[in-house]
């Protein structure tokens, strides 16, 4: 069911990258390149993490300042006197909208017989923060993260929405390095348990009704969502959400939205209803 092995989508580096080099865009990417080394380039122990992380990804063939770039969170940079631009920002925007697409063109030629919605809650499930986070931890991308001091003591380092931001940068440095065929070599070897997980599963259903349905087919009330967090400014919130059944909690979920944190909560509570229906 996996099409690890579908042909090659038709978007490939040569066409992505004819108006624009792979070296071009690499030095287009470092706002300042010697604040950046400023930033990265001094800490011996920061060096020494980073070769490790070049050598257990492959990574030779990403610009120093550029892989450093991919790590610097925006609280680090502030409290270096740098600007947010300064920081992995831009590369998770990018690394985003290029995951988007190798994900698109993966389930596209995955699925043949599905239509437009059906593949995009496939691809939701693979993207949300919380399965991007299990990547990040997958690859101890935390630890390579470089935090400021506030940051670092309230556990930034274990939080999926920074996690799932590093797998992004990391992505967008890809593209900018070697191009659409380098990130898409990354994202299918290394999120491949994560599609064949995603595929494998009933990951199209609409888990609130499932749930819904279970509960009503026992003449039971209906369980409960709330929102027990909330992150981020207005315009990028991130939401926590809980489901109450019959005053406990049998699941929770995140996402950027709160229907989209409640249905991660519902596919959670789906696992365990079993065992609070027989209590």
């Amino acid at each position: 069911m996996c099409a690890l092995r579908c042909p090659t989508p038709s978007v490939s580096a040569d066409t992505t990258s004819r108006s624009l080099s792979a070296d071009s865009r690499s030095e287009r990417a470092v706002p300042r390149r010697e604040a950046i080394t400023r930033v990265s380039g001094t800490n011996r122990v920061t060096e020494k993490r980073f070769a490790e992380l070049r050598e257990s990804l492959g990574l030779h063939d990403v610009p120093d300042q550029l892989l450093h770039l991919a790590f610097t969170h925006r609280s680090y940079a502030r409290e270096q006197g740098l600007t947010d631009l300064e920081s992995n920002q831009r590369l998770e925007y990018l690394g985003d909208a290029v995951l988007d697409l190798i994900l698109a063109a993966h389930l596209y030629d995955a699925f043949p017989d599905l239509l437009e919605g059906d593949l995009t809650r496939l691809k939701a499930a693979v993207v949300r923060k919380s399965a991007l986070a299990s990547i990040a931890k997958q690859l101890s991308l935390g630890r390579y993260i470089l935090l400021g001091r506030g940051e670092e003591t309230t556990g930034g380092r274990r939080k999926a929405s920074l996690l799932a931001d590093a797998v992004e940068a990391l992505i967008g440095a890809l593209f900018l390095s070697g191009g659409f065929d380098r990130a898409r070599g990354f994202v299918l070897e290394y999120f491949s348990a994560l599609l064949e997980d995603v595929e494998a599963r009933d990951s199209l259903r609409d888990h609130k009704s499932a749930l819904q349905e279970i509960v009503q087919a026992r003449a039971m009330a209906p369980p409960r969502y709330r929102v027990v967090r909330t992150e981020g400014p207005p315009h990028d919130r991130w939401f926590v959400v809980e489901a109450v059944f019959d005053g406990n909690v049998i699941g929770a979920g995140e996402g950027s939205t709160k229907r989209a944190a409640e249905q991660e909560a519902a596919e959670q509570a789906l696992a365990s209803l079993d065992g609070w229906l027989k209590e």
